[in-house]
């Protein structure tokens, strides 16, 4: 992956009490290209259900759809791709799982250059990096800031998302700083109309 579809990369999770499939519809409609479902606590079962239905929807509108955590669930709902915590499977396990037929785009969460340049030696196709501010859905402390964000840009040329108190109004900064992609999900699904807030992050300039 040279280029990813958006500057906008949706997060759909349940924090807001929203139902995966009704989100995942609202932010495609309204105008969302790349999401990320994320269901931490979800059993299998349900994890996979709401996969299999977002992986179509996204297919109908020209959209890609990750899965967070779970290469299973990812291959099974024929989903674009998968991503991976510094704790989860191994990048090269995920690889192996997925096979050489399946194609699978493979992102990985990085909070340092060291861990950035791992996964693009790895062959991730892009790295998630943050938290970028304090705050946001896990109430970060601290916050990588801008400077780190431009040292990660320096160090690999693979696509990144910015995760982590990301804010519509911090997204220029974000993204002149290097990010191709800021991942947002409390300031989105915290917004008394979700569609029009993605709207308007999508309004943005990309560079």
């Amino acid at each position: 992956m040279t280029r990813l579809p958006s500057h906008f990369y949706a997060m759909v999770d349940p924090a807001g009490g929203h139902d995966p499939v009704s989100l995942a519809e609202t932010l495609l409609d309204a105008g969302a290209r790349i999401m990320q479902l994320r269901l931490k606590d979800a059993p299998g079962r349900d994890f996979l259900a709401a996969a299999r239905t977002i992986a179509e929807m996204c297919r109908k509108r020209g959209a890609m759809l990750i899965v967070n955590d779970r290469v299973d669930i990812a291959i099974l709902a024929e989903a674009h791709g998968v991503h991976l915590g510094q704790t989860d499977l191994p990048l090269e396990a995920a690889r192996r799982i997925a096979g050489p037929n399946e194609n699978k785009i493979i992102g990985i969460s990085t909070h340092n250059v060291e861990q950035a340049r791992a996964a693009e030696d790895g062959g991730a196709d892009y790295i998630g990096f943050g938290p970028m501010y304090p705050g946001g859905l896990r109430n970060n402390a601290v916050g990588v800031g801008l400077d780190n964000l431009r040292a990660i840009r320096a160090a690999v040329k693979i696509p990144i998302v910015a995760i982590g108190g990301i804010t519509e109004a911090r997204i220029p900064e974000v993204l002149a700083a290097g990010a191709d992609a800021v991942a947002i999900i409390t300031d989105v699904l915290n917004a008394p109309d979700i569609a029009a807030k993605v709207r308007s992050i999508l309004a943005l300039s990309r560079n």
